[in-house]
């Protein structure tokens, strides 16, 4: 099947290209017609949080809502002077008259406690519809802005992260250009760098933009998740054509004709990225699992990503080597520079410095241009002289470490558990606004709020409160006075009665309640607790429901849900991983050795972001300050890392296997397989690193949170797992790495991701397989190209 569809990708190269320009440009003009609907609120089913809010949607529509936000306003002569009331009444009158929007004015009865007590501070609350998505509530974000009226005196910001703007991400611009130098670097050779990044590109624009764009009108997706994918999907797509591409080159160097050549890498290398992007779209659709719209709509956002990219791989880059014939091996200077020049206008673009990109893109044309008449730049660069496999540093590196496994094993691995520790600490929740870039008007508006009324006014509940015909008429005072009571509440509102016009025969009731503490405070989070445990005994046995609801809460139950449902998704992750390296390598300790392993790099990663993300190390340096982790973030980290450990775990090993199955040597198969594939696991984790890590230059906290754990993750993962522990385990246990009981085999499925394409081409090369064309050798007996 591989082969086939290489030979038919390869033979109407035009046409492949051709569709895939098509569908690039019709998904993001059915995009751009149609707009996007991202959606971020959440609920969680069955919490009292959504039982309150169904209360409060039921009996006081438009009081309060989970999704939405607030005016502050700040006046030095107080928000009581006439000028200022006219003015910003009038302002909330307009906001009122936005479709799907409803504002409680602290100029109104129910608004009387949103007023501080000096008097110079106030807001506004902007309940939004629940119908209402995130793209259409950045909007009336923006409309807000546009009404504030200009006074004298009168500051007005516009808080909520509903109503936040929404940047596009530029630093992805960073990791391409790092990803060109590093590409031309790993291959000497500027049009297999730009293969990958061209293969990658149409895959993220294809399916992390415009599919997922019309994505967002069907199932749930919240508005980062396009960027989380176009970071996994430049990742992956690099490195999937990567690996091909070196297959390729690889093939060609052993005397294959390019079409052949194709054919061969698509039905080896093409296996195990297939392999290893079903592996990613299965882990991340694994989040599915968990019941929660918003949740899945990440896990389905960054599957399609990956799979349209994966799409990619397989089929237009072999039409792109169809065209790139004989000159992939062949680099001038002027392509070269102009590689380089390409690299630095995209660093400045990711940067925001408009001047670095216009002066790279200058430069870049100038020397293709100048190269008409430049002589010397139309000149090829010389090629390097590739090492003998025994030679080269990964060869010696294992060597040494296959010396002294133990020593190796016990400094990696204590690395790793050391770096794990802070996980220890971790702590589930949701970052406030005060985590937003100071000067946005979305920070200035919570810092405003705790200045005049305290850190609490950021986060207020509700307690929602339903008391049928017949019920004590006691237990409305009681409740309100057990909530006022508590220490860490700092103020409780007057009962609002459902009908204020007859509130002894109201049967349903809305307090609000004023924590002491902001809402990311861990003292908060004990003071939901304490109110629920001391409201739940007083209802207990009555018709009275009572539900303790509001943002805060609502994002303690939704903590509370995704960790009592993480395990599960793990278990799931961790049994399907093992059974396919079951499958693959036919053996039963290699699988287990990879799982426990992955866990580990994956563990010291999360370590690394509790530790910056959470306690706020090095907050001076990069900006961060500490607050808990969103409950969704180790999930989707570990779906990805591991689906992506996975194709550096196939790539390595299957080498190491195929040498130990030619030779029978357990020692040297492990050295001979690291040192084939150093090289480009190296490139391919380093592009990973600094895609991934470009993301850490974003606004957006859970986009540098992405960023900051997948690049750690990989580099972790490449590093002190394929390049240190994996050699180091594979000596110690020999032999017994291959073992397998005879039962199992026979039961087991065979999953082929080397074919049989090297064997083919290795006996066509040679008399006996002996890789010689008119009797000179083309591979050396343990540098063949890899099998993978």
């Amino acid at each position: 099947m591989y082969r086939a569809l290489a030979r038919w990708c390869y033979l109407h190269k035009w046409l492949v290209v051709g569709l895939w320009l098509a569908a690039m440009v019709a998904v993001n003009a059915a995009g751009g017609a149609i707009g996007t609907a991202y959606d971020s609120s959440f609920s969680t089913p069955a919490s009292e949080s959504t039982r309150g809010f169904e209360t409060v949607e039921e009996y006081f529509p438009g009081a309060g809502s989970q999704f939405g936000g607030s005016i502050v306003f700040q006046s030095t002569d107080g928000v009581q002077r006439p000028e200022v009331v006219e003015a910003m009444s009038a302002m909330f009158a307009e906001v009122q008259a936005i479709e799907g929007v409803s504002v409680v004015s602290p100029y109104d009865e129910q608004g009387a406690q949103q007023i501080a007590p000096e008097g110079t501070i106030a807001y506004a609350q902007v309940n939004l519809d629940p119908e209402i998505d995130q793209t259409e509530s950045t909007e009336v974000g923006a409309e807000i802005t546009d009404l504030i009226p200009d006074v004298d005196g009168l500051r007005v910001e516009v808080g909520g992260a509903a109503l936040a703007e929404f940047e596009p991400p530029e630093t992805e611009l960073i990791g391409l250009a790092f990803a060109i130098v590093i590409l031309i670097l790993a291959f000497g050779s500027v049009l297999a760098m730009g293969l990958p990044i061209g293969v990658a590109v149409a895959g993220v624009v294809t399916g992390g933009v415009g599919v997922v764009t019309l994505l967002t009108h069907v199932v749930t997706i919240p508005d980062f998740a396009p960027l989380i994918g176009i970071m996994i999907g430049l990742g992956v797509g690099i490195d999937y054509a990567l690996f091909i591409v070196t297959r390729y080159r690889e093939l060609t160097r052993a005397g294959a004709e390019p079409q052949a050549a194709v054919e061969g890498a698509m039905d080896t290398a093409g296996r195990a990225v297939v392999f290893a992007g079903i592996t990613v779209v299965l882990s991340l659709l694994g989040m599915l699992l968990i019941g929660l719209e918003f949740v899945a709509g990440m896990g389905i956002a960054a599957a399609t990503t990956v799979a349209v990219t994966l799409l990619a791989s397989i089929t237009l880059l072999p039409s792109l080597l169809a065209l790139a014939h004989g000159r992939l091996e062949v680099t001038r200077w002027r392509g070269l520079l102009a590689a380089g020049f390409a690299a630095f206008a995209l660093l400045g673009l990711g940067l925001g410095v408009a001047p670095i990109g216009a002066a790279g893109a200058l430069l870049a044309v100038g020397t293709l241009l100048a190269s008409i008449v430049v002589k010397p730049l139309r000149r090829i660069v010389p090629a390097r002289r590739e090492k003998p496999l025994r030679e080269t540093l990964a060869y010696r590196w294992s060597r040494v470490i296959q010396h002294r496994p133990w020593t190796f094993v016990l400094v990696g691995g204590g690395v790793l558990l050391l770096m794990t520790l802070p996980v220890l600490g971790l702590r589930l929740g949701f970052s406030d606004e005060g985590n937003f870039s100071e000067g946005t008007t979305t920070r200035d508006a919570y810092d405003l709020v705790a200045e005049g009324f305290g850190p609490g006014f950021n986060g207020p509940f509700l307690l929602a409160i339903e008391i049928p015909p017949g019920s004590d008429p006691e237990i409305l005072p009681t409740l309100t006075a057990t909530v006022e009571a508590d220490p860490g509440v700092r103020s409780v509102s007057m009962p609002l009665a459902n009908d204020p016009a007859a509130p002894e025969a109201s049967s349903a009731f809305l307090v609000q309640v004023i924590p002491e503490t902001s809402p990311q405070d861990e003292l908060t989070e004990d003071t939901v607790i304490r109110l629920r445990d001391a409201i739940a005994p007083l209802v207990a046995g009555t018709d009275v429901e009572a539900n303790l609801t509001g943002a805060v809460p609502a994002n303690i139950d939704f903590s509370d849900f995704l960790g009592g449902r993480i395990l599960l998704f793990y278990g799931v992750v961790l049994g399907m991983s093992f059974l396919l390296l079951m499958m693959v390598f036919r053996s039963l300790l290699v699988p287990l050795k990879a799982v426990f392993m992955n866990m580990l790099s994956i563990s010291a990663a999360y370590g690394v972001v509790v530790a910056i993300f959470q306690w706020g190390w090095f907050g001076p340096v990069t900006g961060i300050e500490p607050a808990p982790i969103e409950p969704f973030i180790p999930m989707m980290l570990f779906a990805i890392v591991f689906g992506l450990s996975m194709d550096y775990e196939v790539f390595l090993l299957s080498r190491v296997k195929e040498e130990y199955d030619r030779t029978g040597d357990a020692v040297n198969s492990v050295a001979d397989g690291l040192a084939a594939t150093a090289r480009v696991i190296s490139a391919a984790a380093a592009i990973m690193v600094v895609v991934f890590g470009s993301f850490l230059l974003e606004d957006d906290r859970i986009v540098k949170m992405f960023g900051a754990g997948l690049a750690l993750a990989v580099l972790l993962d490449a590093t002190l797992v394929r390049m240190l522990l994996v050699p180091a385990t594979m000596e110690l246990l020999g032999s017994r790495n291959w073992w397998l009981p005879k039962w199992l085999d026979r039961i087991l499925p065979t999953l082929n991701v080397e074919g049989d394409a090297l064997h083919e081409l290795h006996d066509s090369l040679g008399p006996a397989g002996n890789g010689q064309v008119d009797g000179k050798p083309v591979i050396e007996p343990a540098d063949q190209p890899e099998r993978v």
